[in-house]
């Protein structure tokens, strides 16, 4: 192998170290992913104290006029504390405003936070009146509350209570818990009360007190009947979803790179031997080391990234080139 030769083989092998140390840099780098969340789903919370559904006919007329009425019905994020609540019909006692439901306390509390959503009801002592009948309850109870819960990654949570005495159309009657109760009263009609009524799924969750099922015949102030649903205390509440992290990428593939890199320094290492004078020019390459280390130095307070794999691959270089000199000398000499 004539000199020229000699000196093109080392040009080639230290061309291919430098641009392996540079290639695998950015491959390190994008590499590198860091995690980042998808959307996630927010709760929903609802609470009422009275929801209405009521059909009512009038004596001289072949109508029916709705009611449907509701006191401190809330959705998240919302609370409401009215005790009272009248309404007007038109027929009905000519027009004049009668009292639906009159409470000691009625309250209704809806929140909804990043992982948790409730709804939650109180009532005491409250009365409920239906058109037609201004002097007798359609029910009366002591207490009764109703409270939803729902936590993300939580089963949800529904429970409702009934306490102290009950009376439907004047008669005191007792509830069965989770039962239907019925209540007969002649020449006035026929209520059916549902005993807290509760619902799950997986995300979802609804507790209702009483639910009264009406159909009364009263024949006062100008009212024939009245037929539909009385809602009383009810709370529901939909979970939040957490928003998915998705995983960082794999680095296996920087790494791999890394060890490519790696495996093509020895080559120009192998060249060294050749030329017995090429150990002084090692130690030339030392003093590059401890600039390399300040660059490393300087790149942790705001340098590029890259700086370290372009202060490899000036160390490859400045070193094969060293020895192609020394051999080319000697040859000469």
């Amino acid at each position: 192998m004539n000199g020229n030769n000699f000196r093109m083989s080392a040009r080639r092998c230290a061309t291919a170290a430098a641009a392996t140390v540079l290639a695998a840099g950015p491959v390190t780098l994008a590499g590198a992913g860091s995690a980042h969340a998808t959307g996630g789903q927010e709760g929903h919370a609802s609470a009422s104290v009275l929801r209405t559904g009521l059909d009512v006919s009038l004596l001289n007329k072949t109508v029916n006029v709705p009611l449907a009425v509701s006191l401190n019905e809330v959705e998240a994020p919302r609370s409401a504390q009215q005790t009272a609540l009248t309404a007007r019909l038109d027929g009905v006692d000519g027009g004049k405003p009668f009292s639906v439901i009159r409470a000691d306390v009625a309250k209704t509390d809806a929140t909804v936070s990043a992982d948790k959503a409730e709804g939650m009801v109180q009532l005491a002592h409250a009365r409920i009146h239906v058109p037609g009948l201004p002097l007798l309850s359609l029910i009366e109870v002591d207490q009764v509350t109703s409270k939803a819960t729902c936590e993300a990654g939580e089963s949800p949570v529904a429970s409702s209570n009934v306490l102290g005495s009950v009376r439907v159309l004047g008669k005191r009657v007792t509830l069965t818990a989770g039962g239907t109760t019925d209540v007969r009263v002649p020449g006035v009609g026929e209520v059916r009360l549902d005993l807290s009524k509760r619902e799950t799924t997986s995300r979802t969750a609804a507790a209702t007190a009483l639910e009264l099922k009406v159909s009364v015949n009263p024949l006062k102030l100008n009212v024939a009947e009245v037929e539909g649903t009385v809602t009383l205390v009810k709370a529901t509440c939909e979970s939040p979803t957490a928003p998915e992290k998705e995983a960082a990428p794999p680095a296996d593939q920087g790494g791999d790179d890394k060890s490519q890199g790696t495996d093509e320094k020895p080559q120009g290492t192998d060249e060294k031997p050749q030329g017995g004078d090429v150990k002084p020019q090692s130690a030339d390459v030392k003093p590059q080391a401890a600039s390399e280390k300040k660059t490393v130095d300087l790149a942790e307070t705001g340098g590029s990234s890259l700086t370290p794999y372009l202060a490899a691959g000036s160390a490859v270089l400045l070193a094969a080139g060293g020895g192609a000199l020394a051999v080319a000398r000697r040859r000469r000499g």
